[in-house]
């Protein structure tokens, strides 16, 4: 009987989700963050590669084109922006998803606030051509920041079968959204790929907190236990 035990608590331990994953994928975007950082402040070559790509997308410009931009972006002006989170938080709560809507909130409360607490902090300069000007405290984007927070909790909230296709509108969105920003000349790309960094840290951490912390899976250690007899 002692020997059915050891083999429950092992079962029982491997049916628990592993927050490993999530946890490194998070280090890796702050690595990842920490390096465009300091690639868009340090490295001259880099400086003037980015106001380049700003200006050849600035060239998009049209009134048509600049319409569409700001109407887009407007999605993620506050009241939209919370309205979309409770809406995804309600989803999860109807589908008895409690944790998922928790993590929601979670992520898109702190990951635009955190874009915009760190704007002051990591302030640069930017290489101006051809008449563009973006101010020192732009990194990372806010507007990208929600824009991927908002597609990662889709994804999040979505039933499995339908992920892959959630998947690809939010990738679309937050791409969109990058451009929008860099045709009206709100950001320099450097600015747009640290916003998308930030959400993608924050769902990191917000994965690997709902695995951690999730119910165990299967059968309880009573009837593992009932097995491990069988089988001694």
């Amino acid at each position: 009987m002692a020997s059915a035990h050891p083999y429950a608590r092992r079962q029982s331990q491997i049916s628990r989700p592993n927050a490993a994953g999530p946890l490194l994928l998070a280090g890796l975007c702050l690595i990842a963050l920490a390096l465009v950082w300091a690639v868009a402040e340090l490295v001259p070559a880099a400086q003037f590669k980015d106001a380049i790509v700003l200006r050849d997308f600035t060239l998009l410009s049209r009134p048509h084109v600049d319409a569409v931009a700001n109407g887009l972006l407007a999605v993620l002006d506050p009241a939209p922006f919370i309205g979309l989170g409770v809406l995804l938080v309600a989803v999860a709560s109807m589908r008895r998803r409690w944790r998922v809507g928790v993590a929601v909130a979670f992520v898109m409360a702190l990951a635009p606030l955190s874009a915009e607490l760190l704007k002051p902090l990591l302030a640069h300069g930017h290489v101006h051509l051809a008449g563009v000007h973006i101010s020192a405290g732009s990194w990372p984007s806010g507007h990208a920041t929600a824009a991927a927070a908002l597609a990662l909790s889709a994804v999040l909230v979505a039933p499995a079968r339908m992920r892959p296709l959630v998947a690809a509108l939010g990738s679309a969105f937050a791409v969109a959204v990058g451009c929008c920003l860099l045709i009206l000349a709100w950001h320099m790309p450097s600015d747009v790929l640290g916003g998308y960094l930030v959400a993608a840290l924050w769902m990191a951490l917000a994965v690997a907190g709902l695995r951690a912390f999730s119910p165990r899976s299967g059968r309880g250690p009573r009837n593992l236990g009932r097995e491990a007899l069988v089988r001694g």
